[in-house]
């Protein structure tokens, strides 16, 4: 089991005290301590980048997994000459954990106050990459999903109605829009590192920076073609919702069409006239019958051999 120091840290973490804070949204004497001592008052989160004399703030969107589950997070970065002050969700932040392992593993980070927000932003960038992955590998698992809505029946061989095509449809929506917000995070996280690269002197830790970048683009590419895949997909349900319409529509059409004739021979006979010769017919009765059958089959007959019945 992990030791706590007497000031209520692990011991990477109490070793970093001095370069980093970290806060809770719901620790408002921790809060209150930080802008007393250090003078870091973090602005609210739709403000964007803020800066004064003292810190550089920085606020970003970011995706956090809970088991299969993955919420929304805001977290933000007080980013000044000496010290890192950081604000977490209520719940705290999973990837910050993490980072103290990527401290541990490489000593040859830095430990300053950017040296830290290097390695915190690594992780939540490796957080991100995680869940993209998970999104991806669901992706892949509607493929075949999909594939029986083109073809209109499931394995069982039950023809698969518009109900079914509307719940792939919003699974494809809960998909998109989840690798959105990782396109998001992934923008916010490459404006912070840019942002904490000006600040860098040391070449070293900037190199480390620049490959950091760069990982975040080539996730954030990743994710924009997954979004592109999940667009193609959906787009693909669609049409297959609109064929199903159509063939809907289609089979509405025939029938009208098959039974209009009769309906019009019906009205015909309907009519009040005094004067109806095929009323005293012997075969009357029969003859009426048969031109009644006769044109419903016309109809029928030309629109099989159009071959609009496929």
């Amino acid at each position: 089991m992990t030791q706590i120091n007497h000031a209520g840290l692990a011991p990477d973490q109490a070793s970093l005290a001095p370069v980093w804070r970290r806060l809770r949204s719901d620790d408002a004497q921790g809060m209150a301590r930080a802008a007393n001592e250090l003078g870091a008052r973090f602005p609210p989160p739709e403000e964007g980048y803020e800066e004064d004399e003292a810190f550089i703030y920085l606020p970003v969107s970011v995706l956090a997994r809970e088991g299969h589950d993955v919420r929304q997070d805001h977290i933000a970065f007080a980013l000044g000459e000496e010290v890192l002050v950081t604000l977490e969700p209520e719940g705290g932040f999973a990837p910050f954990d993490r980072a103290l392992t990527i401290l541990r593993r490489r000593p040859g980070i830095p430990r300053t106050a950017h040296g830290v927000m290097y390695a915190l932003l690594q992780a939540v960038n490796s957080a991100s990459n995680q869940i993209l992955e998970l999104a991806s590998a669901a992706l892949e698992g509607m493929n075949r999903k999909i594939r029986l809505i083109a073809e209109g029946y499931d394995e069982a061989g039950r023809e698969l109605t518009t109900d079914d095509i509307g719940e792939t449809m919003a699974e494809l929506n809960d998909r998109e829009e989840l690798v959105s917000r990782i396109l998001e995070s992934q923008l916010l996280l490459a404006r912070a590192a840019r942002y904490l690269r000006a600040e860098v002197e040391d070449a070293e830790l900037r190199g480390q920076i620049e490959t950091l970048i760069s990982d975040i683009q080539s996730i954030k590419e990743h994710a924009g073609f997954e979004h592109d895949k999940v667009r193609y997909l959906q787009q693909s349900v669609m049409t297959s919702l609109n064929v199903k319409q159509n063939q809907v529509v289609k089979v509405f059409t025939i029938i009208t069409a098959v039974f209009l004739p009769p309906t019009l021979i019906a009205t015909f006979y309907g009519m009040n006239f005094s004067v109806m010769p095929e009323l005293s017919w012997e075969w009357g009765f029969t003859a009426t019958i048969l031109l009644t059958l006769l044109a419903a089959l016309l109809p029928l007959w030309y629109i099989k051999r159009k071959g609009w019945l496929r």
